[in-house]
């Protein structure tokens, strides 16, 4: 029997070798019971989570602190942007039972903050808009207590389908930029940079409650002048908060890394954005979207009081 390959678009790329983590880069398991308890969850409802699929480096110590980010719409994603490690190919259907089995799971690991996020799903004409919407208004109406986060794809060419999910009662719209401008076509050939940027400006336009969130990865080969481009490009379109990541290559066949970042380099690019005019900034090496997640929308919460807070009283 052949195995059908994970990547069938990489199969014929060059090999490019994976160089050698530094010593910051390394991940850590705070409460094993916690973690298998996570896992055995996540396992009994069948749910496909974030964690797994694209090989998160922090998926120990976040399962540890029962800290998880579902994946909606099954394991199989349209788009083949060569960074990422999720499986790519036709996806099977849409699972009627989704919004209920994560409903439940959000209520037996007890989480305080939830984030859901998705495959690309270029097949259906919504982009799958409409299961976002279900999985949230499941979620909120059996946990109603739990702030709730989502990570959506970016839908191109689906028109104003994201306004369904804006329609959904949650607290953070998150839409990952990923990369500068002059990197798209090789690293994310199936978006738009400027794509990405309007559905975030337009998120906000709709929605001015919702906390909007958007995610770098650095070690593509950008320069730093490019990086500022891109967080003034995010402020203008009124993004809260923005997470910087160190980029870690999958395999041999995932586009090249061409450097580790030194984490007072991150330090460095935090203080930058900061002076931008962001709510909150993450960025270290091992930031990713749902890192902390928890905390952070805590943060937000403050933050954005406090600077209400400011302009009230100047």
């Amino acid at each position: 029997m052949t195995i059908k390959p994970r990547h069938p678009e990489k199969v014929n790329k060059p090999i490019n070798p994976i160089k050698k983590k530094p010593d910051w880069i390394r991940s850590k398991l705070s409460n094993s019971k916690e973690f298998f308890l996570t896992k055995t969850i996540v396992n009994q409802n069948n749910l496909v989570t974030v964690c797994q699929e694209a090989n998160c480096p922090n998926i120990t110590e976040c399962w540890s602190k029962r800290h998880a980010t579902f994946m909606i719409m099954g394991d199989t994603c349209t788009r083949a942007c060569a960074f990422c490690d999720v499986k790519t190919g036709k996806p099977e259907n849409l699972d009627p039972f989704e919004a209920y089995k994560i409903s439940n799971a959000v209520h037996k690991l007890n989480l305080n903050h939830v984030v859901i996020t998705s495959v690309d799903r270029d097949d259906l004409e919504d982009g799958g808009s409409n299961h976002f919407f279900d999985v949230i208004t499941a979620v909120r109406k059996k946990n109603p207590e739990t702030s709730i986060e989502v990570l959506t794809p970016d839908f191109l060419r689906k028109g104003e389908s994201y306004k369904k999910i804006l329609e959904a009662d949650l607290d953070v719209f998150n839409h990952n930029i990923e990369t500068v401008p002059r990197l798209y076509l090789k690293v994310r050939p199936g978006a738009r940079y400027f794509g990405s940027l309007e559905l975030l400006k337009n998120v906000k336009k709709n929605n001015k409650k919702v906390f909007t969130k958007s995610g770098l990865m650095v070690g593509l080969g950008e320069s730093k002048d490019e990086l500022i481009q891109v967080m003034d490009d995010l402020r203008s379109a009124d993004v809260d908060f923005l997470t910087i990541g160190q980029y870690l290559q999958p395999s041999a066949k995932h586009y090249p890394l061409e450097r580790y970042y030194h984490p007072d380099e991150f330090k460095d690019l935090e203080n930058i954005a900061k002076s931008k005019g962001f709510l909150l900034v993450s960025s270290s090496p091992l930031t990713r979207s749902s890192y902390h997640a928890d905390e952070d929308f805590a943060q937000l919460q403050k933050n954005r009081l406090k600077r209400y807070n400011a302009q009230s009283f100047s």
